[in-house]
């Protein structure tokens, strides 16, 4: 067998090249990364995650080209003969067709993964502007770049599905025509479906609910797990994951915005002496205060609303602590335990 030293050479050379491609585009993805601003380990770990999975995506696209582009080559220059144009003709479909298919596949998965790493680089500077503290902004970043992510990726697939029609010689305008004209009639049949994002868009346009907030929606009180256009979903306290339809959600509490309240109610009998009650809470809130431990998640001190109600021998005194959005249960449960405490030792009668 005749050894064709030009054809061998040009693979050679296609190699090379793409080799050349692949270190070029990894020296350029470092050089932007080390250019970027990224705060914090857990970022930067993630942001290089997502930069190598685009350089194994380069890679994989320059060598493929490279590979059916030697194919393509070594089909032309030693197929001989009538038994083999049938071969000839299918290299030279997958060196017009074949490539753009691989092409436009491979961009894709790149344009994907570029645009995620940019929408993972602006959630960190949408954090970055305020502290690490600032829930609110995390979870608000958090949010939103989870539905950035998913917006671009859907684009990306459909403008990827459509080209690859067109190169598999489908005539995509009967197609986006038939959708369009099926997606007016759904729009009229599937009106909920209407409401539901449209109720989804304005309540991530202002900002409502954040990804890991505690919300009561519909009577039902959890924490978000997700929040998509459509639908919200939120885990209750039995662990039961919620869903409600955007458009369905008539009643929306959020209970961790800015700042919550732990809210304790105390019953003490009658015959207690309440101005002593209400200096015992007063000292137990001052306690939390000075505790180490729950300082930080104190805001001020502790608010006693009073005497809310009296009923069968009982009064009600009620006491709430300003705190950290998230916080107000533990904080809650702790006042709790030092009042039964402090109650038990000073002779005061609770009924908590």
């Amino acid at each position: 067998m005749t050894i064709h030293y030009p054809t061998l050479a040009a693979v050679v050379v296609a190699f090379i090249a793409a080799g050349l491609v692949v270190r070029i585009a990894h020296a350029i993805v470092h050089r932007v990364l080390d250019a970027i601003e990224i705060v914090g380990a857990e970022n930067r770990a993630a942001v290089r995650a997502r930069a190598r999975q685009l350089t194994r995506a380069l890679t994989v696209l320059s060598f493929g080209l490279a590979a059916v582009a030697s194919v393509s080559l070594a089909l032309s220059r030693l197929g001989v003969g009538e038994p083999q144009w049938d071969v000839r003709a299918i290299g030279r479909w997958a060196l017009t067709h074949g490539v753009n298919l691989i092409v436009i596949g491979a961009g894709a998965f790149i344009v994907a993964r570029t645009a995620n790493l940019a929408v993972e680089h602006l959630q960190f500077k949408l954090a970055r502007r305020h502290a690490t503290t600032d829930l609110e902004w995390q979870r608000r970043a958090t949010t939103l770049a989870g539905i950035l992510s998913s917006l671009v990726t859907a684009a990306v697939g459909f403008v990827a599905v459509l080209m690859v029609l067109r190169e598999l010689s489908i005539d995509v305008l009967p197609i986006l025509t038939g959708a369009g004209i099926a997606g007016l009639a759904i729009g009229f049949g599937a009106q909920n479906l209407v409401r539901d994002v449209i109720s989804g868009f304005f309540l991530i346009l202002e900002d409502q609910v954040r990804l890991g907030d505690l919300v009561r929606i519909n009577g039902v009180a959890g924490s978000i797990e997700q929040i998509n256009l459509r639908t919200i979903m939120l885990r209750d306290a039995e662990g039961a994951v919620q869903v409600f339809p955007n458009g369905t959600i008539t009643a929306l509490a959020n209970l961790s915005k800015q700042f919550s309240y732990a809210v304790v109610d105390v019953k003490v009998a009658y015959g207690e002496n309440m101005d002593r009650v209400l200096g015992t809470l007063r000292e137990i809130g001052a306690g939390i205060e000075r505790d180490p431990s729950w300082s930080p998640l104190v805001l001020a001190p502790l608010d006693i609303v009073g005497i809310i109600s009296l009923d069968a021998g009982m009064a009600t005194v009620r006491v709430r602590q300003k705190t950290l959005p998230l916080n107000q249960g533990k904080v809650a449960n702790e006042l709790r335990r030092r009042i039964v405490t402090i109650f038990v030792t000073r002779g005061i009668r609770p009924f908590i």
